[in-house]
């Protein structure tokens, strides 16, 4: 598998001969590396429903017509604008997306999720399977103690997605312990440093938790790539 980092909490992740994208707040982002005409998708996954994240979900899968999948509230606005014929998968937490190149699971987050036109709905992690490689994406959660409970049941992790900026998400203090409860391989921080409010030193928590656990930190920039 290739992860690409997008900007925010945006990524694109390749294998199984397909293109998954999450989380694409593409337009508008001040860090977005692609803009959302250029981006090709399989399959779009969201972790909630807030601007940031649903961001360009309607257009990239009106353009490429990739199947969408998200938690039950947030799915059902999204097949209204999407229209008939277009796949939405409507699933809820502990709820599982079988696709051609693996799966997805949703997993409990601790965050609000509200999206612009005012559907409210549960925010969530999502635990990823491409061709054999497990990638947990925490969306914008605080810390909590079941990450470690998620970690040991969809171990081994092979990379942890997390985000590090604070204000709207755990900080990168927070995030170190969350590291240590999620227990993956690899550590990549997300949803840092898009806006001032949630600015923070990125190399100060890889050297965090490198010191207080056995996980590597990743730092991409985005439209950077990385191979677990």
């Amino acid at each position: 598998m290739e992860i690409t980092f997008l900007g925010h909490a945006a990524f694109l992740l390749e294998g199984g001969g397909a293109k998954v994208l999450i989380d694409p707040f593409l337009t508008g982002n001040p860090k977005a590396s692609v803009s959302a005409d250029e981006v090709e998708a399989d399959a779009i996954l969201l972790t909630h429903g807030h601007g940031d994240h649903i961001g360009d979900t309607v257009a990239i899968a009106q353009r490429t017509g990739a199947p969408v999948a998200a938690v039950v509230e947030l799915a059902a606005e999204l097949s209204e604008d999407l229209g008939e014929g277009h796949t939405v998968h409507s699933y809820n937490l502990g709820g599982t997306v079988n696709f051609d190149w693996g799966w997805v699971k949703l997993v409990p987050a601790w965050h609000t999720s509200t999206t612009p036109k005012g559907t409210p709905s549960i925010a969530a992690g999502l635990v990823v399977n491409i061709d054999g490689t497990t990638v947990y994406h925490l969306g914008d959660t605080a810390l909590f103690g079941d990450l470690e409970l998620i970690g040991r049941r969809s171990g081994p992790i092979d990379v942890a997605i997390m985000p590090i900026g604070g204000w709207y998400t755990m900080d990168r203090h927070d995030a170190v312990f969350a590291a240590e409860l999620v227990g993956a391989r690899q550590v990549i921080p997300c949803h840092y440093d898009t806006m001032p409010a949630i600015a923070t030193d990125a190399e100060a928590f890889k050297a965090d938790v490198e010191r207080a656990t056995t996980s590597q930190v990743v730092i991409l920039q985005p439209g950077a790539s990385h191979t677990p």
